[in-house]
């Protein structure tokens, strides 16, 4: 992994700073969500990520990657939450890629990593199967048979599912649904018969499937790495995916934050403006101050990842459980101070009040990785 210096992150973080505000502001996630776009995410702008190098971020430059690592991807992911950047960045980038690297073998990798940094294949992975994330349920089965295996199940909440070029299919091999090994990676082509896709629309304009796998056939050579024992690859992928998102979110709330205290500045009652109320210059701070824990604690996650520390695991879910509390004060607060156009459709804070009730699911809210740090850390 190249070691990026403090001034190349920054500069780094200045580039993906223009690049959404630019080219994917709101108004782009809005008119996606108005057209009911059959994609959900603009192709050109995935391209243009691909040519800046971001989708191979964290893909090793054997296979055609630029290997910065977590923590610069983590800047990117930060710049994108504060526009709402609808886009495979999370799916493909933070969670597709480095599983594939983590699991599959040489002329796998060849067939899938180049034109993923390329930007022409779409990953997403089919882990969850109930409402809530709970990676240690997985009732999926693929059963052996000769040459091929036999995938059964139904996956939900399956980022960018409805578009991706390829599935990462989490199944169980042998064992019973909450057996703690078992567990087998399956790269799947979502049209081979037997799968159906059922796009979610979300309310924060995030892309998701529910996908059903009816005795689905697929080849030996479909598994990644070794068969019954993926568990630790994928929990470590998901540790990044974690982290990542933490730092999404994060961005996201900087963005309301910011511009909450523009509203503040602007907005005039009994002749000054509100924000030179005592009240809400506290409930201000506290918004400042959950955000600062909380971008402590995102990149502690990711350079613990790029460091491969032996609490990356504690240190994930402490950044995912801070983001996830910072940022649903943040958008209450932001929602709400900013009075009753901030219940409109009209004004654009109450699209971040969406995304940060779809990301605090996204892998594990707040209460799951609060009761996983506390199993970690033998409380």
């Amino acid at each position: 992994m190249q070691t990026l210096t403090p001034e190349d992150l920054e500069l780094l973080r200045d580039t993906a700073n223009r690049f959404f505000s630019d080219e994917m502001p709101l108004s782009s996630l809005r008119r996606l969500r108005d057209d009911i776009d059959p994609t959900g995410f603009d192709r050109d702008r995935w391209r243009d990520m691909a040519d800046m190098g971001w989708t191979g971020i964290l893909v090793g430059e054997d296979d055609g990657g630029i290997d910065f690592g977590y923590a610069a991807l983590g800047v990117v992911l930060e710049q994108s939450g504060r526009t709402l950047a609808a886009s495979p960045l999370v799916s493909t980038a933070l969670i597709g890629a480095p599983l594939v690297a983590a699991l599959a073998n040489e002329t796998q990798r060849a067939a899938v990593l180049g034109d993923v940094v390329a930007g022409n294949c779409i990953l997403a992975l089919a882990l969850d199967e109930r409402a809530r994330h709970t990676p240690d349920l997985i009732a999926t089965t693929a059963t052996a048979s000769g040459d091929a295996y036999t995938i059964s199940g139904e996956k939900t909440f399956v980022l960018d599912g409805h578009i991706a070029d390829r599935l990462l299919v989490v199944a169980r091999t042998r064992g019973e649904p909450q057996a703690s090994d078992g567990i087998s990676v399956f790269l799947v082509d979502p049209e081979t018969t037997g799968i159906t896709r059922r796009r979610t629309i979300m309310v924060d304009g995030r892309n998701a499937a529910n996908i059903t796998f009816a005795n689905v056939a697929v080849p030996s050579t479909a598994l990644l790495g070794p068969r019954d024992g993926a568990g630790p690859a994928l929990e470590a992928v998901l540790d990044g995916a974690r982290a990542g998102l933490a730092a999404e979110m994060l961005g996201t709330g900087v963005e309301a934050f910011d511009r909450t205290i523009e509203y503040l500045k602007v907005r005039e009652q009994f002749g000054v403006p509100i924000g030179s109320f005592q009240a809400l210059k506290h409930r201000a701070a506290e918004m400042y101050c959950e955000i600062e824990l909380a971008r402590s604690a995102a990149y502690a996650a990711l350079e613990a990842l790029d460091a491969r520390d032996d609490d990356t695991a504690e240190l994930a879910s402490l950044a995912k459980t801070k983001a996830c509390e910072m940022l649903e004060l943040v958008s209450n607060e932001a929602v709400q101070l900013h009075g009753g156009i901030g219940m409109t459709d009209a004004a654009d804070i109450g699209l971040f009040l969406k995304r940060a009730r779809v990301a605090q699911q996204c892998f594990g809210d707040a209460l799951f990785h609060r009761n996983r740090y506390a199993d970690l850390i033998g409380i």
